[in-house]
């Protein structure tokens, strides 16, 4: 039985469509799947991701009697050329207390240098409930040669962690910030 070389001409093309389209739709979804990533985990606490909160919003929240431990921690990113630390090690506070961290930074080089702060929280389960009002990681920093700068976070963490079995026992979270350049950070 012979076969028709246009009808399989056709059929190759028509694979070859397909499979194209197939190729298009995975690269497509490659780029979109950092924004939906880093939309989930916002909207989860997922990986520790920290949530935002407007001054209006943490208006409305009430400390409780219930005490926690927030520990800092601060790291720059091999080559970058800049101090950072907390300047406190730990702070203790009231869940649903407004508090205020300051951490210091300093540009070590004899150029300026533009930086940009990733964070996290752990344990990760407590990162949907740790609001930033303020903080500097929102923004890129730019700093001078040799410019030194004490950079504040305004922050509170959500009463409704009391009510999660998952989290309700933890008595410290770690809000732990890396410096990277500017071109190289996230987000």
């Amino acid at each position: 039985m012979a076969t028709n070389p246009d009808r399989t001409t056709r059929a190759n093309r028509k694979v070859g469509v397909i499979m194209a389209g197939v190729a298009l739709a995975m690269l497509g979804m490659g780029f979109a799947a950092v924004p939906f990533y880093r939309a989930f985990c916002q909207a989860t606490g997922y990986a520790g991701t920290t949530q935002r909160a407007t001054s209006e919003q943490a208006a409305n929240v009430r400390a409780t009697g219930q005490m926690i431990t927030i520990r800092f921690d601060a790291n720059v990113a091999p080559g970058m050329p800049w101090l950072f630390r907390p300047l406190q090690v730990t702070q203790d506070g009231h869940v649903g207390e407004r508090k205020l961290a300051m951490f210091y930074a300093k540009n070590t080089s004899d150029h300026a240098v533009v930086g940009r702060a990733v964070f996290n929280v752990t344990p990760e389960q407590t990162g949907i409930y740790f609001h930033k009002i303020q903080c500097f990681c929102f923004n890129n920093q730019r700093l001078e040669p040799g410019q030194e700068v004490r950079m504040p976070v305004i922050y509170y963490v959500d009463p409704a962690i009391l009510t999660d079995p998952n989290a309700n026992r933890i008595p410290e979270i770690t809000l732990s910030y890396t410096f990277l350049p500017a071109a190289n950070a996230a987000g």
